[in-house]
């Protein structure tokens, strides 16, 4: 599985690179703090692989990084060969960089 580091997530942000950020969390941890990515539950992801972009990088993250790894795996399944687990989650995000 394809990763991303906390670093290389914020310089992608700050680069304003065209990519896509998911958030496989769910709505209330969504509501308490995010990084400003597309909100697709974990459990919602198989129903929505249509607001899954193909022709970009699509970042996929969630708490610590073993959620966002479930979800990378169901949609490599289904044909995804563009994404990457941000490695931490969002805790690693909050720890190093904001």
């Amino acid at each position: 599985m394809k990763e991303v580091t906390v670093q290389d997530l914020k310089e992608m942000q700050d680069n304003q690179e065209d990519f896509q950020l998911i958030d496989v969390r769910e709505d209330y941890e969504y509501d308490e703090d995010n990084l400003g990515g597309e909100l697709i539950p974990l459990g919602e992801v198989a129903d929505h692989t249509d607001k899954v972009a193909k022709d970009k990088k699509v970042v996929v993250h969630c708490r610590s990084g073993k959620r966002s790894a479930s979800a990378i795996q169901l949609l490599e399944k289904q044909g995804f060969d563009n994404l990457y687990n941000l490695k931490g989650g969002i805790l690693a995000y909050r720890q190093e960089i904001a």
